[in-house]
């Protein structure tokens, strides 16, 4: 196809920020403007000549604004095929006039969804006349230019420039044009309940490239804005591996309340230390402490401010992510000293409920995991009755195998973890590791607490953890050799809790 001069443009814009180059631009080269309302308004305070679409379709904006451009002399003018003669031919009859540029955006949708507006608010922003316009564009590629968003402005500029354009750019400027509808329509579908049970629907246009994927030979991306739910103070570019092990920092923490001194570290996904605490910096020695090998290079995440002696003890260790939701100013500053560690402050940010993997050839929906315990929905069913100081500890371990990578145990004593199995193919194994790990840190295991995952389907892995020393156990139940264990605890002097919840993590 040849290249395209542009000599009429039909430009209705919401947002008029960056317009005035292209407007200039354009009038040099001698194009003529069609227009809407306030764009119409807009480029004549520019000193420009301009048509209305009122007066090209002789008809005003009607139904309160809702119909303007949908009319056949601007339709037809954009989807006019310049190489078919029959459509040539029907645009003479008719007399519609050929444009070969369309600007428009949308009404701001998702920003008036965001910002609390009323339904009917809501509705009126749901833009009829500019996406039609916008698909109509792009769908003409072949002698259309479509610009449909004002960050394309400067690239619009640059192609508009020399005179004429190609089909090439002008193609390139329709796939985007397609994904700026498919992105609104999505979000309004969003806004009208649409779920996951109903179709698989995602449109994130925010993307950051990423140094490399989980290792440095594959491409990685990000798609979402960091920028809500953390304020970044300096650091190295977070990678694809920083981003897994925040999420699942940020989905530990939020299991513990606020009034709780709490600071977890964290190692590909995993908790390797979590201490409550009275004091913060009672917390990181006793977290650091669960497994001081692991926690170097780590995700550090607390739920307190972080004040001066905390970061002071904190910054002796090379680690790759800190977060607080708050940081004292003494401890910021010495902190940004070194450069490449990352510093984040969550800002108060709602989660997403539904979370989704590709699998296969296609993809994988779920629900978050919102399950957890409490005292008035488990069960205990050993013989034995539970100390206050157990029940608070099998509550604190069971927390915390919800974050841990299947099959896996979780050890802690005091609050504190000292031991945890991960990701293991044998719950027995699970569990040696997780009393290997106690061990090699010099943790006694009498008095300590067992939590587990899913069931047992032996009584092997509650013999073991007795024999250590461990006296009560948190498990979901639901094995058909529930009893063997159970039985087990009542003629061991062994306290036994069942919740009724899996906690799988894959």
């Amino acid at each position: 196809m040849q290249n395209r001069k542009i000599k009429t443009a039909l430009i209705s814009v919401f947002n008029k920020e960056g317009l005035e180059p292209i407007l200039k631009l354009l009038n040099e080269i001698e194009c003529s403007f069609i227009s809407t309302g306030g764009t119409s308004q807009f480029i004549k305070n520019q000193g420009y000549k301009v048509t209305s679409v009122e007066k090209l379709t002789d008809y005003p904006s009607i139904l309160g604004g809702r119909v303007k451009t949908l009319h056949p002399k601007i339709f037809g003018g954009i989807l006019g095929r310049v190489d078919d003669i029959e459509d040539q031919e029907e645009m003479k009859f008719y007399e519609i006039e050929a444009i070969d540029l369309v600007i428009v955006d949308l009404y701001p949708f998702e920003d008036t969804v965001k910002n609390g507006a009323s339904h009917a608010e809501i509705i009126e922003k749901i833009d009829i006349g500019g996406i039609s316009l916008i698909r109509a564009a792009a769908k003409n590629y072949k002698s259309v230019l479509v610009v449909s968003n004002k960050n394309q402005y400067h690239r619009a500029f640059e192609v508009i420039k020399k005179g004429y354009t190609t089909e090439e750019e002008r193609q390139l400027f329709a796939k985007e044009a397609f994904m700026t509808s498919s992105h609104y329509d999505t979000q309004i579908w969003n806004y009208f309940g649409g779920d996951f049970q109903e179709s698989l629907k995602v449109s994130v246009m925010e993307q950051k490239t990423l140094r490399y994927g989980e290792n440095p030979h594959q491409k990685g991306f990000f798609y979402g804005k960091l920028e809500e739910m953390f304020e970044i103070y300096g650091g190295k570019e977070i990678s694809y591996n920083n981003i897994l092990d925040i999420d699942a920092a940020v989905n530990l923490i939020d299991e513990f309340v606020e009034t709780e001194n709490v600071i977890a570290i964290l190692k590909h996904n995993n908790a390797c230390g979590v201490a409550i605490r009275d004091t913060l910096i009672e917390a990181w020695k006793d977290a650091l402490a669960g497994d001081p090998v692991s926690a170097f290079g780590g995700i550090i995440i607390t739920n307190q401010k972080l004040d001066l002696e905390t970061a002071k003890e904190i910054d002796k260790l090379f680690y790759e992510v800190l977060i607080a939701p708050e940081y004292a100013q003494e401890a910021l500053e010495l902190l940004t000293k070194k450069p490449k560690r990352i510093l984040m402050k969550r800002k108060p940010c709602k989660s997403p409920q539904w979370q989704y993997r590709t699998a296969l050839n296609g993809a994988l929906v779920q629900e978050k995991d919102r399950a957890i315990t409490d005292r008035n929905n488990w069960k205990v069913v050993s013989n034995k009755q539970l100390s206050e100081s157990e029940i608070s500890d099998l509550l604190f371990a069971n927390k915390i195998v919800k974050h841990t990578k299947s099959n896996t145990i979780v050890l802690a004593h005091n609050k504190q973890l000292i031991g945890s199995g991960t990701g293991q193919t044998s719950r027995v194994d699970a569990l040696k590791q997780a009393i290997d790990k106690a061990k090699s840190f010099g943790f006694d295991l009498q008095g300590a607490v067992m939590a587990s995952d899913a069931f047992f389907p032996f009584a092997d892995s509650v013999e073991i953890a007795c024999k250590e020393g461990i006296k009560a156990v948190i498990q979901p139940g639901g094995s058909i050799k529930d009893q063997e264990s159970v039985n087990y605890c009542n003629n061991h002097d062994m306290s036994m809790i069942m919740t009724g919840i899996r906690h799988f993590k894959h």
